[in-house]
């Protein structure tokens, strides 16, 4: 049974369930399978590897903030080298994903789903028990699968700091 805790994350003014262990850098990053669009099973650690890979966990697409988070990270994608991959990992469903990626006209990042098992939320410590959505945070992944950079955010009102997650990722490729 993974570990609860409710003693850091709120969920307005009250303290919320977070299920899992956060991940530390330095380990390998925990494989975890989520739905492609399509709803096919994918592992973004083993699609990733020999390559960088930058995991944005976030709540929900619909929502203000990760609608930006993901249009931003969508736009530095097409500015990074082929060897950085982004991947957004939400708990709406696949085809709730692929509407809004259309809309939106994300296409640079590959946006799946932590909707069926849960499994990066509770591998990655993100999973918010009382909504079953992820929260925010990021990780950067390396060529090996080692975790080279991880950012929790303290709410899921509050975005990374971009320039950072890119250069962390740039320097990854040395």
């Amino acid at each position: 049974m993974p570990l609860e805790r409710n003693d850091f994350f709120k969920l307005g003014d009250k303290f919320a369930t977070v299920i899992g262990t956060d991940v530390q850098v330095g380990q390998p990053a925990p494989h975890f399978t989520s739905a492609a669009q399509d709803w096919k099973p994918v592992d973004p650690i083993a699609e990733s590897r020999g390559k960088i890979a930058i995991l944005c966990a976030v709540p929900s697409l619909d929502t203000d903030t990760c609608d930006r988070e993901t249009r931003r990270f969508n736009e530095e994608a097409s500015k990074l080298n082929d060897d950085i991959v982004i991947w957004v990992v939400s708990t709406d469903f696949p085809f709730a994903q692929k509407r809004w990626c259309g809309a939106a006209g994300v296409d640079r990042v590959r946006v799946v789903s932590d909707v069926l098992d849960a499994e990066m939320g509770i591998k990655y410590g993100l999973l918010v028990k009382e909504r079953r959505y992820l929260r925010r945070s990021v990780f950067i992944v390396n060529r090996e699968g080692i975790l080279s950079y991880v950012a929790y955010m303290p709410s899921n009102s509050v975005e990374p700091n971009y320039e950072e997650v890119i250069e962390a990722a740039k320097q990854a490729l040395k």
